[in-house]
């Protein structure tokens, strides 16, 4: 099949007028741009990482109160832990010092993290078009619950290794992450992933070239140049995060969305600085002292991400937000995420055969 017929299968199973998924950032994914893209003929969606089943269920019942159009609900896969407990307290020791560098902290932390069991329950109940997962499988008992619901699985794999496994795991699409992307990157094996750096467009022909399921192309894609491509290349939709987050419905802090403006390809990094995992950020003051000679390793996750936080809460110099940014930050516009979408496909549809 051709880029627009693939799309346009992609489209009709999924109940989408356009090949475009939000992508589900976890923290910058408000009901607001859901709507917003479910509306423009896209797919809605939530990175539920940090939500309780009460916030999920509570999320999911506005969006659906407000459209009826396709919607995404995503969670990571929790990591099996490699290091031992002495290692982690050493690490998460020397990262806390490091951080006072920048400042006196506020209170701990002290919010119990959702159970990733309970997570999953909830993300059935919400009855979402597509449950996704990031740095890892569902087990074989939940995808069967899940598809036993009408529910589809998208897997997100930054491998063909990670891909194939998906797909023998029962997804029905996979996202092939490149390492353009802004936020986390998606490796199953978290301790691997400054390694696992294989750009969008090389990915791309070498998924389609093995794969059953259909494709999502995630990376760099933020106008209908990217969308073309990634339909010529093997894709069969693609996944948007990074063009959406100056949109006014994303709501991202003004410092962060400034951040974005103008950014350079080059002019982002990926680092462990915020989270414990490795994550693609605007170059930062507070990002860059993480790389300098004599610095220490951030702590794993999650505990980077609750020291993070907690420097958060007091009066300092750390980031009051995370600047995640994919190497085509510089085309994000400050238009209304619909308008974003609609422009980025009619502009594709003139490319594409």
């Amino acid at each position: 099949m051709t880029g627009r017929e693939r799309a346009q299968a992609f489209c009709d199973r999924f109940g989408l007028r356009m090949p475009v998924l939000q992508a589900p950032m976890a923290g910058s994914s408000p009901v607001e741009l859901a709507v917003a893209v479910a509306e423009a003929g896209g797919m809605g969606a939530r990175g539920a990482l940090q939500d309780s089943p009460d916030r999920i269920a509570a999320w999911a019942a506005e969006f659906h109160a407000r459209s009826s159009g396709p919607l995404q609900l995503n969670v990571w896969i929790p990591e099996t832990a490699r290091d031992d407990q002495e290692d982690r307290t050493r690490r998460t020791s020397a990262a806390r010092a490091f951080l006072g560098r920048f400042g006196p902290p506020g209170e701990p932390v002290t919010t119990r993290r959702p159970a990733f069991d309970e997570q999953c329950e909830a993300l059935l109940r919400a009855r979402p078009t597509v449950i996704s997962s990031i740095m890892g499988l569902f087990a074989p008992e939940y995808v069967r619950r899940l598809h036993a619901r009408d529910i589809a699985w998208f897997a997100c794999a930054t491998t063909l290794d990670e891909a194939l496994a998906a797909q023998e795991a029962g997804a029905d699409a996979i996202v092939a992450q490149g390492m353009e992307a802004g936020g986390h990157r998606g490796t199953f094996r978290q301790d691997a992933a400054e390694h696992t750096d294989v750009g969008l467009f090389a990915l791309l022909p070498w998924f389609a070239d093995h794969l059953r399921v259909p494709i999502v192309a995630a990376g760099g894609i933020a106008d209908g140049r990217g969308l073309a491509a990634a339909l010529t290349l093997g894709a069969d939709a693609v996944q948007v995060g990074t063009a959406l987050l100056r949109c006014p419905e994303t709501a991202t802090p003004p410092e962060w969305a400034a951040a974005l403006t103008g950014l350079a390809p080059d002019a982002t990094v990926t680092t462990r600085a915020y989270t414990g995992r490795l994550a693609r950020a605007a170059s930062t003051p507070y990002v860059e002292a993480w790389s300098r000679p004599g610095a220490p390793s951030p702590a794993p996750f999650p505990e980077q991400l609750e020291l993070t936080a907690q420097w958060r809460r007091g009066t300092n110099e750390v980031d009051p937000a995370n600047h995640w940014a994919g190497q085509s930050a510089a085309l994000a516009t400050d238009e209304p995420a619909g308008d974003v979408l609609t422009r980025m496909w009619r502009d594709a549809s003139n490319l594409i055969t």
